[in-house]
Protein backbone atom coordinates (compact mmCIF):
# COMPACT_ATOMS: atom_id res chain seq x y z
CA UNK A 1 0.00 0.00 0.00
CA UNK A 2 1.04 3.57 -0.65
CA UNK A 3 1.76 5.60 1.91
CA UNK A 4 1.01 8.70 -0.53
CA UNK A 5 -2.38 7.12 -1.35
CA UNK A 6 -4.30 8.52 1.54
CA UNK A 7 -8.04 7.27 0.23
CA UNK A 8 -5.95 3.79 1.42
CA UNK A 9 -5.11 4.72 4.59
CA UNK A 10 -6.96 4.78 7.77
CA UNK A 11 -5.12 6.91 10.52
CA UNK A 12 -5.61 5.55 14.05
CA UNK A 13 -5.55 7.46 17.47
CA UNK A 14 -3.61 6.93 20.35
CA UNK A 15 -4.57 5.19 22.96
CA UNK A 16 -4.63 7.20 26.43
CA UNK A 17 -3.07 4.74 29.06
CA UNK A 18 -5.19 2.59 30.53
CA UNK A 19 -6.08 3.55 34.34
CA UNK A 20 -3.52 1.08 36.67
CA UNK A 21 -1.17 0.96 33.84
CA UNK A 22 2.54 1.67 34.28
CA UNK A 23 2.71 4.81 32.94
CA UNK A 24 6.72 4.56 32.63
CA UNK A 25 6.23 2.23 30.30
CA UNK A 26 4.38 4.46 27.59
CA UNK A 27 6.64 7.70 28.22
CA UNK A 28 8.12 8.87 24.98
CA UNK A 29 7.43 8.92 21.35
CA UNK A 30 8.35 5.21 21.31
CA UNK A 31 6.30 4.24 23.93
CA UNK A 32 3.47 5.68 22.41
CA UNK A 33 3.67 4.07 19.48
CA UNK A 34 4.22 1.34 20.90
CA UNK A 35 0.99 1.35 22.62
CA UNK A 36 -0.64 2.04 19.94
CA UNK A 37 0.84 -1.05 18.16
CA UNK A 38 -0.71 -3.38 21.06
CA UNK A 39 -3.72 -2.05 21.26
CA UNK A 40 -4.71 -2.31 17.93
CA UNK A 41 -3.34 -6.05 17.68
CA UNK A 42 -0.76 -5.12 15.31
CA UNK A 43 2.27 -7.20 14.53
CA UNK A 44 4.84 -4.40 13.07
CA UNK A 45 5.56 -0.45 13.90
CA UNK A 46 7.26 1.27 11.05
CA UNK A 47 9.25 4.24 11.30
CA UNK A 48 10.18 5.53 8.03
CA UNK A 49 11.43 9.58 7.56
CA UNK A 50 8.86 11.42 5.73
CA UNK A 51 5.98 9.54 6.60
CA UNK A 52 4.36 9.29 10.15
CA UNK A 53 4.04 6.14 12.16
CA UNK A 54 2.80 3.31 10.77
CA UNK A 55 1.32 -0.46 12.20
CA UNK A 56 1.41 -3.61 10.47
CA UNK A 57 -2.22 -5.27 11.46
CA UNK A 58 -3.31 -8.39 9.30
CA UNK A 59 -0.89 -8.07 7.08
CA UNK A 60 -2.39 -4.20 5.75
CA UNK A 61 -0.04 -0.88 6.52
CA UNK A 62 -1.86 1.91 8.31
CA UNK A 63 -1.02 5.43 9.25
CA UNK A 64 -0.84 6.01 13.28
CA UNK A 65 -1.91 9.24 13.72
CA UNK A 66 0.70 11.72 14.14
CA UNK A 67 3.20 13.85 12.51
CA UNK A 68 5.37 12.94 9.76
CA UNK A 69 8.89 11.66 11.41
CA UNK A 70 12.12 12.91 10.05
CA UNK A 71 15.41 10.64 10.19
CA UNK A 72 16.78 11.99 13.64
CA UNK A 73 13.61 11.88 15.26
CA UNK A 74 13.68 8.43 14.37
CA UNK A 75 16.96 7.53 15.84
CA UNK A 76 16.34 9.57 18.61
CA UNK A 77 13.45 8.02 19.41
CA UNK A 78 14.90 4.11 18.86
CA UNK A 79 18.59 4.68 19.72
CA UNK A 80 17.78 4.11 23.83
CA UNK A 81 15.88 1.06 23.29
CA UNK A 82 18.55 -0.55 21.82
CA UNK A 83 20.96 -2.69 24.00
CA UNK A 84 24.30 -0.95 23.99
CA UNK A 85 26.33 -3.97 21.66
CA UNK A 86 23.64 -3.45 18.85
CA UNK A 87 23.69 0.34 19.73
CA UNK A 88 27.53 0.19 18.52
CA UNK A 89 27.10 -1.90 16.00
CA UNK A 90 24.75 0.41 14.49
CA UNK A 91 26.46 3.34 15.06
CA UNK A 92 29.50 1.49 12.60
CA UNK A 93 27.19 -0.12 10.63
CA UNK A 94 23.73 1.55 10.58
CA UNK A 95 22.19 -1.25 10.85
CA UNK A 96 21.36 -3.51 14.09
CA UNK A 97 19.09 -5.72 15.60
CA UNK A 98 18.10 -6.02 18.96
CA UNK A 99 15.24 -6.99 21.23
CA UNK A 100 13.45 -4.24 24.03
CA UNK A 101 11.04 -5.12 26.88
CA UNK A 102 8.55 -2.78 28.13
CA UNK A 103 6.72 -3.14 31.51
CA UNK A 104 2.90 -3.12 30.73
CA UNK A 105 3.55 -3.80 27.12
CA UNK A 106 5.42 -6.85 26.47
CA UNK A 107 9.03 -7.39 24.41
CA UNK A 108 9.58 -6.41 20.72
CA UNK A 109 12.44 -7.31 17.73
CA UNK A 110 13.96 -3.72 16.65
CA UNK A 111 15.65 -3.62 13.49
CA UNK A 112 17.59 0.05 13.06
CA UNK A 113 18.61 0.61 10.15
CA UNK A 114 19.32 3.33 6.90
CA UNK A 115 17.37 4.19 4.13
CA UNK A 116 17.70 6.64 1.72
CA UNK A 117 20.55 8.36 4.10
CA UNK A 118 18.20 8.45 6.92
CA UNK A 119 17.17 6.43 10.04
CA UNK A 120 14.34 3.87 9.76
CA UNK A 121 12.92 1.22 12.19
CA UNK A 122 10.86 -1.83 11.98
CA UNK A 123 9.66 -3.64 15.76
CA UNK A 124 8.11 -6.43 15.64
CA UNK A 125 5.68 -7.26 18.58
CA UNK A 126 6.61 -10.34 20.35
CA UNK A 127 3.87 -12.42 22.04
CA UNK A 128 4.20 -12.94 25.42
CA UNK A 129 3.49 -16.69 25.16
CA UNK A 130 5.67 -18.62 23.30
CA UNK A 131 3.29 -20.41 20.47
CA UNK A 132 2.07 -23.98 19.72
CA UNK A 133 2.24 -25.71 16.49
CA UNK A 134 -0.89 -25.77 16.93
CA UNK A 135 -1.13 -22.19 17.47
CA UNK A 136 0.29 -21.51 14.37
CA UNK A 137 -1.70 -23.61 12.08
CA UNK A 138 1.35 -25.37 10.46
CA UNK A 139 0.76 -28.75 8.80
CA UNK A 140 0.61 -31.59 11.11
CA UNK A 141 3.94 -33.48 9.85
CA UNK A 142 6.20 -30.61 11.09
CA UNK A 143 5.75 -31.88 14.13
CA UNK A 144 7.77 -34.82 13.50
CA UNK A 145 10.56 -32.65 13.34
CA UNK A 146 11.01 -32.51 17.38
CA UNK A 147 11.13 -36.65 17.52
CA UNK A 148 14.47 -36.29 15.32
CA UNK A 149 17.12 -37.80 17.60
CA UNK A 150 19.91 -35.97 15.67
CA UNK A 151 21.37 -34.03 12.86
CA UNK A 152 20.22 -30.49 11.17
CA UNK A 153 17.63 -29.50 10.67
CA UNK A 154 16.91 -26.37 8.64
CA UNK A 155 14.01 -23.76 8.23
CA UNK A 156 13.79 -21.78 4.94
CA UNK A 157 11.56 -18.80 4.04
CA UNK A 158 12.20 -15.15 2.60
CA UNK A 159 11.79 -12.53 5.49
CA UNK A 160 8.51 -12.18 7.82
CA UNK A 161 7.67 -15.75 6.64
CA UNK A 162 7.55 -16.64 10.19
CA UNK A 163 10.81 -19.08 10.46
CA UNK A 164 11.74 -17.68 13.74
CA UNK A 165 8.54 -18.43 15.18
CA UNK A 166 8.12 -21.96 14.22
CA UNK A 167 11.65 -22.92 14.94
CA UNK A 168 10.67 -20.76 19.26
CA UNK A 169 6.90 -23.54 18.51
CA UNK A 170 9.27 -26.64 17.70
CA UNK A 171 11.20 -26.00 20.81
CA UNK A 172 8.29 -25.14 23.02
CA UNK A 173 6.89 -28.73 22.29
CA UNK A 174 10.51 -30.82 22.97
CA UNK A 175 10.50 -28.72 26.25
CA UNK A 176 6.85 -29.42 27.03
CA UNK A 177 7.04 -33.30 25.78
CA UNK A 178 10.44 -34.58 26.90
CA UNK A 179 13.59 -33.99 29.45
CA UNK A 180 16.57 -32.56 27.67
CA UNK A 181 19.35 -29.92 27.73
CA UNK A 182 18.09 -27.37 25.68
CA UNK A 183 20.89 -24.33 24.19
CA UNK A 184 19.81 -21.49 22.41
CA UNK A 185 21.96 -18.83 20.49
CA UNK A 186 20.01 -15.87 18.98
CA UNK A 187 20.78 -12.40 18.00
CA UNK A 188 18.22 -11.04 19.43
CA UNK A 189 16.28 -13.72 21.69
CA UNK A 190 13.06 -13.38 20.86
CA UNK A 191 10.88 -15.45 22.88
CA UNK A 192 11.57 -16.01 26.76
CA UNK A 193 11.17 -20.00 26.98
CA UNK A 194 10.00 -21.08 30.78
CA UNK A 195 11.66 -24.55 31.79
CA UNK A 196 8.81 -27.08 31.82
CA UNK A 197 9.98 -30.57 31.44
CA UNK A 198 13.77 -29.26 29.55
CA UNK A 199 16.10 -27.03 31.06
CA UNK A 200 16.34 -24.17 28.58
CA UNK A 201 19.40 -21.77 27.91
CA UNK A 202 19.18 -19.04 25.43
CA UNK A 203 22.48 -16.90 24.62
CA UNK A 204 21.77 -13.48 23.03
CA UNK A 205 24.52 -12.24 21.26
CA UNK A 206 26.34 -9.22 22.21
CA UNK A 207 25.10 -9.55 25.75
CA UNK A 208 26.12 -13.43 26.80
CA UNK A 209 28.42 -13.68 23.69
CA UNK A 210 30.53 -11.90 21.02
CA UNK A 211 29.11 -13.74 17.75
CA UNK A 212 27.64 -16.97 16.22
CA UNK A 213 30.78 -19.05 15.92
CA UNK A 214 31.68 -18.48 19.58
CA UNK A 215 28.57 -19.02 21.04
CA UNK A 216 28.08 -22.02 19.03
CA UNK A 217 31.92 -23.76 19.54
CA UNK A 218 31.14 -23.30 23.51
CA UNK A 219 28.15 -25.13 23.33
CA UNK A 220 30.04 -28.06 22.01
CA UNK A 221 31.78 -27.93 25.06
CA UNK A 222 28.18 -27.45 27.82
CA UNK A 223 26.77 -30.31 26.98
CA UNK A 224 23.61 -30.32 25.01
CA UNK A 225 21.25 -32.73 23.87
CA UNK A 226 19.39 -29.91 21.26
CA UNK A 227 21.22 -26.77 20.12
CA UNK A 228 19.07 -24.33 18.60
CA UNK A 229 21.17 -21.51 16.24
CA UNK A 230 18.80 -18.37 15.68
CA UNK A 231 19.86 -17.99 12.14
CA UNK A 232 23.21 -19.18 10.02
CA UNK A 233 24.48 -15.98 8.87
CA UNK A 234 28.32 -17.26 8.15
CA UNK A 235 30.28 -19.62 6.89
CA UNK A 236 31.59 -20.24 9.86
CA UNK A 237 28.14 -20.85 12.04
CA UNK A 238 27.38 -22.95 9.47
CA UNK A 239 30.93 -24.86 9.67
CA UNK A 240 30.24 -25.47 13.01
CA UNK A 241 26.12 -26.10 13.13
CA UNK A 242 27.15 -29.06 10.22
CA UNK A 243 30.10 -30.55 12.37
CA UNK A 244 27.63 -30.44 15.69
CA UNK A 245 25.26 -32.45 13.71
CA UNK A 246 27.90 -34.91 12.35
CA UNK A 247 28.60 -35.61 16.17
CA UNK A 248 25.34 -36.48 17.21
CA UNK A 249 23.81 -32.98 17.98
CA UNK A 250 20.35 -31.97 17.08
CA UNK A 251 20.62 -28.61 15.60
CA UNK A 252 17.89 -26.50 14.56
CA UNK A 253 18.36 -23.38 12.60
CA UNK A 254 16.58 -20.97 10.12
CA UNK A 255 18.05 -19.40 6.95
CA UNK A 256 16.74 -16.58 4.72
CA UNK A 257 16.15 -18.32 1.30
CA UNK A 258 13.05 -19.09 -0.88
CA UNK A 259 12.59 -22.97 -1.88
CA UNK A 260 14.06 -26.47 -1.14
CA UNK A 261 17.09 -26.20 -3.20
CA UNK A 262 18.16 -22.14 -2.43
CA UNK A 263 17.72 -24.22 1.26
CA UNK A 264 20.10 -26.69 0.90
CA UNK A 265 22.55 -24.41 -1.56
CA UNK A 266 22.64 -21.35 0.47
CA UNK A 267 25.40 -23.75 2.95
CA UNK A 268 27.74 -24.54 0.87
CA UNK A 269 27.67 -21.76 -1.59
CA UNK A 270 28.66 -19.38 1.53
CA UNK A 271 32.20 -20.93 1.06
CA UNK A 272 34.92 -20.54 -1.06
CA UNK A 273 34.96 -22.43 -4.35
CA UNK A 274 37.47 -24.91 -3.52
CA UNK A 275 36.16 -26.04 -0.27
CA UNK A 276 32.25 -26.14 -1.77
CA UNK A 277 32.54 -30.13 -2.28
CA UNK A 278 33.63 -30.98 0.99
CA UNK A 279 31.17 -28.73 2.42
CA UNK A 280 28.40 -30.79 0.13
CA UNK A 281 29.76 -34.27 1.35
CA UNK A 282 29.55 -32.97 5.52
CA UNK A 283 26.33 -31.45 4.86
CA UNK A 284 24.75 -34.69 3.19
CA UNK A 285 25.68 -36.62 6.19
CA UNK A 286 25.16 -33.83 8.73
CA UNK A 287 21.30 -32.82 7.32
CA UNK A 288 18.35 -34.42 8.70
CA UNK A 289 15.27 -32.79 7.51
CA UNK A 290 14.69 -29.34 5.16
CA UNK A 291 10.79 -27.09 5.28
CA UNK A 292 10.21 -23.88 3.80
CA UNK A 293 7.65 -21.61 4.56
CA UNK A 294 5.65 -18.50 3.73
CA UNK A 295 2.58 -16.90 4.80
CA UNK A 296 -0.56 -16.40 2.72
CA UNK A 297 -3.20 -13.90 3.19
CA UNK A 298 -6.25 -15.78 4.75
CA UNK A 299 -9.64 -15.40 3.19
CA UNK A 300 -11.17 -14.26 6.79
CA UNK A 301 -8.09 -12.24 6.97
CA UNK A 302 -4.75 -12.13 8.66
CA UNK A 303 -2.32 -14.82 7.45
CA UNK A 304 -1.93 -18.70 6.93
CA UNK A 305 1.25 -20.70 6.77
CA UNK A 306 2.00 -22.71 4.13
CA UNK A 307 5.61 -25.54 4.26
CA UNK A 308 6.99 -28.15 2.10
CA UNK A 309 9.35 -30.66 4.05
CA UNK A 310 11.84 -33.07 3.07
CA UNK A 311 13.16 -35.81 5.50
CA UNK A 312 16.75 -35.78 4.08
CA UNK A 313 17.20 -40.00 2.79
CA UNK A 314 19.78 -42.13 1.40
CA UNK A 315 18.64 -40.16 -2.56
CA UNK A 316 18.60 -36.48 -0.92
CA UNK A 317 22.10 -36.91 0.26
CA UNK A 318 23.43 -38.42 -3.00
CA UNK A 319 21.62 -35.10 -4.88
CA UNK A 320 23.44 -33.11 -2.25
CA UNK A 321 26.80 -34.77 -3.00
CA UNK A 322 26.50 -34.55 -6.72
CA UNK A 323 25.21 -30.25 -6.67
CA UNK A 324 22.11 -31.99 -8.19
CA UNK A 325 19.67 -29.90 -5.83
CA UNK A 326 17.16 -29.42 -8.78
CA UNK A 327 16.18 -33.21 -8.08
CA UNK A 328 15.36 -32.46 -4.23
CA UNK A 329 11.66 -31.91 -4.83
CA UNK A 330 11.40 -34.97 -6.28
CA UNK A 331 12.71 -36.81 -3.29
CA UNK A 332 9.45 -35.26 -1.24
CA UNK A 333 7.19 -37.73 -3.73
CA UNK A 334 9.50 -40.31 -2.71
CA UNK A 335 9.79 -40.26 1.15
CA UNK A 336 6.10 -39.45 1.62
CA UNK A 337 5.96 -42.29 4.01
CA UNK A 338 8.89 -40.66 5.73
CA UNK A 339 6.38 -37.45 6.41
CA UNK A 340 7.98 -35.10 3.34
CA UNK A 341 5.23 -32.92 1.97
CA UNK A 342 4.88 -30.48 -0.68
CA UNK A 343 4.22 -27.16 -0.78
CA UNK A 344 1.11 -27.75 -3.47
CA UNK A 345 -0.61 -30.21 -0.98
CA UNK A 346 0.06 -27.53 1.62
CA UNK A 347 -1.73 -25.02 -0.58
CA UNK A 348 -4.30 -27.55 -1.15
CA UNK A 349 -4.95 -27.92 2.61
CA UNK A 350 -5.30 -24.30 3.37
CA UNK A 351 -8.12 -24.28 -0.11
CA UNK A 352 -10.12 -27.66 1.04
CA UNK A 353 -10.09 -25.85 4.46
CA UNK A 354 -11.51 -22.34 3.37
CA UNK A 355 -8.59 -20.58 4.97
CA UNK A 356 -6.76 -19.53 1.80
CA UNK A 357 -8.73 -18.83 -2.21
CA UNK A 358 -7.92 -21.06 -5.28
CA UNK A 359 -6.41 -17.93 -6.83
CA UNK A 360 -4.11 -17.16 -4.40
CA UNK A 361 -3.00 -21.33 -4.00
CA UNK A 362 -2.21 -21.09 -7.85
CA UNK A 363 -0.23 -17.80 -7.29
CA UNK A 364 2.20 -18.99 -4.58
CA UNK A 365 2.54 -22.73 -5.71
CA UNK A 366 5.53 -23.64 -7.13
CA UNK A 367 4.18 -26.36 -9.12
CA UNK A 368 0.42 -24.84 -10.29
CA UNK A 369 -0.45 -27.50 -12.59
CA UNK A 370 0.05 -29.98 -9.12
CA UNK A 371 -2.68 -27.86 -7.36
CA UNK A 372 -5.01 -27.42 -9.89
CA UNK A 373 -4.95 -31.10 -10.41
CA UNK A 374 -5.11 -31.82 -6.89
CA UNK A 375 -8.22 -29.22 -6.46
CA UNK A 376 -10.11 -31.39 -9.76
CA UNK A 377 -13.01 -33.27 -8.32
CA UNK A 378 -12.52 -36.77 -8.73
CA UNK A 379 -14.29 -38.57 -11.35
CA UNK A 380 -16.18 -41.52 -9.74
CA UNK A 381 -15.35 -45.33 -10.52
CA UNK A 382 -17.78 -47.09 -13.07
Amino acid sequence: MSLDDSSKIELIREPEPADGQDRASVRGPLGQWLAALVAKGGSDLLLIAGAPPCVRIKGEVLNLEGQVLTGPEIEDAVLPAMSSHAAQIYRGAKIADSAYRVPGLGRFRINLHSERGQAAAAIRALPVKVPTLRDLHLPAGVEALTRLPRGLVLIGGPAGSGKSTTLAALIHEINRREARHILMIEDPMEYEHPHLRSVIEQIEIGGDAPDFPTALRAAMRQAPDIIVVGEMRDPETMRIAVSAAETGHLVFSTIHTTDMASTVGRISDSFPLERQNTIRQELSMALSAVVTQLLLPSKTGGRYPAAEMLMVSYGARQHIRRNALQHLHQEITITKKSGSFSLEESLVDLVTQGHISREDALLYAVHPDDVEAMLRPNVPRK
